[in-house]
């Protein structure tokens, strides 16, 4: 929304917009990316031949589950600050929350294990991709959030922004577990992490930016 536009609607007493407004519109952005997300995934990488044995594993569960859980927490806070004068209160746990748990696992996984096994539960097999692959699979869902940011009227721009990078992040992620082979808590806490971060810190410099009335 433009700075004349929102003037002018309020000095001519329009109504204010629908509550649920900026639902629909993340609603329908979230739509609009995910399946980008997943054309990514088969097209350029493709899902890990052993899927169906793999879902009777509880850390595959937790490598799909924390990232998701941090995306449902993203679009809550993209929610609230695409409205002025909207608080975000403590929806920002719900993105710390799944990462404390991950740091857990891993703290565990780590201490747990002989030295001579720490580096590879760390590194796996994929480290040097993974980060990227994520940040790769979150940009449909990151860039639809922010054109429907822009056409809502969020005042705080950096925060909105990394908010979506939470959100698109943690689709990014949960979209990518379908292909890693990747299992250990080191792993993800590190790299899952820093590639669910990277839209993060993306939005926060490119909000200010592009989300200005």
């Amino acid at each position: 929304m433009k700075t004349d536009d929102l003037v002018a609607m309020l000095a001519t007493g329009a109504p204010a917009a629908p509550r649920r407004a900026a639902g629909r519109r993340l609603t329908l952005a979230l739509l609009a990316g995910l399946p980008l997300s997943f054309a990514i995934m088969f097209t350029e990488y493709g899902l890990r031949r052993d899927l169906v044995q793999a879902m009777f594993w509880p850390m595959f569960w937790v490598k799909v589950l924390f990232p998701l859980c941090i995306a449902a927490a993203g679009f809550v806070m993209v929610q609230r600050l695409a409205r002025p004068g909207v608080q975000l209160q403590r929806a920002w746990i719900g993105v710390a929350v799944p990462v404390l748990v991950v740091w857990v696992l891993a703290a565990m996984a780590w201490f747990g294990a002989p030295a001579t096994e720490r580096m590879p539960l760390l590194m796996g097999q994929s480290w040097r991709i993974c980060a990227l692959s994520i940040g790769f699979m979150a940009l449909p869902v990151f860039a639809a959030a922010l054109l429907a940011l822009k056409s809502l009227a969020p005042t705080r721009a950096a925060l909105a922004g990394a908010a979506a990078g939470a959100l698109a992040g943690g689709v990014g992620a949960s979209v990518y577990a379908l292909h890693c082979m990747e299992l250990t808590a080191p792993f993800l806490a590190v790299w899952y992490v820093s590639g669910i971060a990277l839209p993060v810190l993306v939005g926060a410099v490119l909000g200010p930016r592009l989300l200005r009335w």
